[in-house]
C-alpha cells in the first residue's frame, strides 16, 4: 500500500456553500491501514473518490465532538455497511463518541433491521467498537501507534492533537486549538504536521458577513489558531512538512492559498502545503 495523506475536506466550520469546500476530515494510508481523521459532511464521497471501497473502512479517529468533525461518522459506517462491509471498525474518539455511534443507529433501527432481515446483512451493530481515550497513548498495533495530546479549544475541553507512527512516518494532526505551544514538542520532527488555521483579515471578513460578529470574533479568536502562531508551532517543531487544514476562511475568493502563505511565512521557511479537497501528498 502507497503510504498517503488525502485531505478529503479542508474548510473550518459546518456550513458549506455552492463550489466551496467541505468540512473537516482526512484519509491516512498508514502502516497498511486505512485511517479516517474525522468525519466532517462530506467524508463517504471523499473517500469514494479517492479510489477507495468503503468496504475497505479499517479505523476511525474523532478529535472532538463539534459536528463540523463528526456530523458524519454515523452516515459514513452505514454507507459502507450498504456497500458491503463486513469486517469489524474501530472508532477512537472522546467522551461521547459512544453516544453519537448509539443514537445514530438508534435513528436508522427501521432501515438496519429492514436491512439485515431483507438483505442478509449482518448487524451493522455488531461490527463496530467505539473506544473512548483521554490524553496519552490511544493505539498499538503492529507497526501503527496512536498517541493524543489534549489541546486548547473552548468551550470544547475533550479536543485532542493525534499523533500516528508507523512504516518509518510520523503524521501529527493538531485537531482545533488555539495557539498551543506545547503541541511544538509533541509534534517533534514529524514528517508531516497538519495543523488548523485562522487567517486575520479572512476573520474580519467572514464577521463582518454574519449576524452575530462579535460573539463569532471572540469565539474564533479563543479557540484556533492564527496562521503566523502556526508557523511557530511548525519551527518550533522543526517539523518536515507543514500542511495547513481546517482553514478559517476556506471559502472567502478574496483571500487566496497566496494570502495563506504570506502569514505562514512571517515565521516558517520550510516545506509548505496550503490544504484544499482532494488533495494528495505522499509519505513515501
Amino acid at each position: 500500500m502507497t503510504s498517503r495523506l488525502v485531505l478529503l475536506g479542508t474548510k473550518g466550520g459546518p456550513a458549506i456553500r455552492p463550489g466551496g469546500p467541505s468540512p473537516t476530515s482526512s484519509l491516512l494510508d498508514m502502516a497498511d491501514r486505512k485511517i479516517v481523521v474525522d468525519c466532517g459532511l462530506g467524508v463517504a464521497r471523499g473517500l469514494v473518490e479517492t479510489g477507495m471501497r468503503l468496504s475497505e473502512l479499517d479505523l476511525i479517529f474523532i478529535t472532538h465532538l463539534h459536528s463540523d468533525h463528526v456530523l458524519e461518522l454515523g452516515p459514513l459506517i452505514h454507507t459502507a455497511w450498504t456497500a458491503g462491509l463486513d469486517r469489524p471498525v474501530k472508532v477512537y474518539g472522546p467522551v461521547g463518541t459512544a453516544d453519537v455511534w448509539l443514537h445514530f443507529c438508534a435513528s436508522l433501527a427501521y432501515d438496519i433491521e429492514t436491512r439485515i432481515d431483507d438483505e442478509g446483512r449482518p448487524d451493522i451493530r455488531d461490527l463496530v467498537t467505539v473506544l473512548e481515550h483521554g490524553e496519552g497513548p490511544v493505539l498499538s498495533e503492529g507497526d501503527l501507534t496512536v498517541s493524543a495530546l489534549r489541546v486548547d479549544h473552548p468551550p470544547v475541553t475533550d479536543c485532542f492533537a493525534l499523533k500516528f507512527e508507523g512504516g518509518g512516518r510520523t503524521v501529527v494532526f493538531s485537531s482545533d486549538t488555539a495557539y498551543f505551544p506545547p503541541l511544538a514538542a509533541f509534534g517533534r520532527s514529524a514528517n508531516l504536521l497538519v495543523h488548523e488555521g485562522l487567517h486575520p483579515e479572512g476573520l474580519e471578513r467572514l464577521v463582518s458577513r454574519t449576524g452575530n460578529g462579535a460573539r463569532l470574533r471572540e469565539h474564533l479568536t479563543a479557540s484556533h489558531t492564527f496562521a503566523e502562531d502556526v508557523g511557530r508551532i511548525a519551527a518550533d517543531a522543526g517539523v518536515g512538512r507543514l500542511v495547513l487544514h481546517h482553514l478559517v476562511p476556506a471559502d472567502d475568493p478574496e483571500i487566496t492559498a497566496a494570502d495563506w502563505e504570506r502569514e505562514l511565512r512571517k515565521t516558517w521557511k520550510g516545506p509548505l502545503t496550503i490544504g484544499s479537497d482532494g488533495l494528495v501528498l505522499p509519505l513515501d
